[in-house]
């Protein structure tokens, strides 16, 4: 098949080569148009060397084929498919830390209030002492006035004396006494 081939095409370049008889255009084109094979023949030469060329091109380039191409496609798209999957574990992964945090912070904000709420009953204790302490002071204070203005005056009844002062004790403490249990 292939010496028929060069053969045809021999033949239809020789007989186109033929020097033309008349100097017009039409003529020529007459003459081509009178010679289908030759010209078919050409044709199918000028194709043939572009689909070797083609196929020559592709395989020295390096592109691939129909079959590689599909396979090139669905690695990428298996690569696709993996690179989403990492994806979504991180994010998982990402959400249950938020949330891991979330709750350490509500803990630590639980712990907050409770400190909050004690730190306000131990201020209240402590306001309750210092206004404790203060009629305490006062009291001893108010003592020691009587004391020091009974003393010089009544020498004489050292028991009267005594007897008062114990009596004023004895009403302090019981003030005192009353203070802390209303409190309490």
């Amino acid at each position: 098949m292939g010496g028929l081939l060069k053969s045809s095409l021999s033949l239809g370049l020789a007989k186109l080569m033929i020097p033309p008889t008349s100097d017009s255009p039409s003529n020529s084109l007459g003459r081509i148009g009178s010679q289908p094979i030759a010209l078919a023949a050409a044709i199918l030469f000028v194709i043939l060397v572009g689909a070797a060329s083609i196929a020559l091109w592709r395989a020295y380039a390096g592109t691939s084929s129909e079959p590689d191409r599909a396979l090139a496609a669905r690695l990428l798209q298996a690569r696709a498919v993996q690179v989403s999957d990492q994806l979504v574990e991180k994010t998982k992964g990402l959400e249950q830390t938020q949330q891991e945090s979330i709750d350490q912070l509500q803990v630590m904000q639980d712990q907050l209030q409770t400190v909050r709420r004690q730190l306000a009953a131990q201020q209240a204790d402590n306001k309750r002492l210092a206004e404790q302490v203060a009629g305490l002071t006062e009291a001893v204070e108010t003592l020691r006035q009587s004391f020091a203005s009974v003393q010089p005056s009544e020498p004489s009844q050292p028991s009267v004396r005594n007897r008062s002062v114990r009596t004023r004790a004895h009403a302090v403490r019981a003030v005192h006494y009353r203070r802390i249990k209303s409190h309490g």
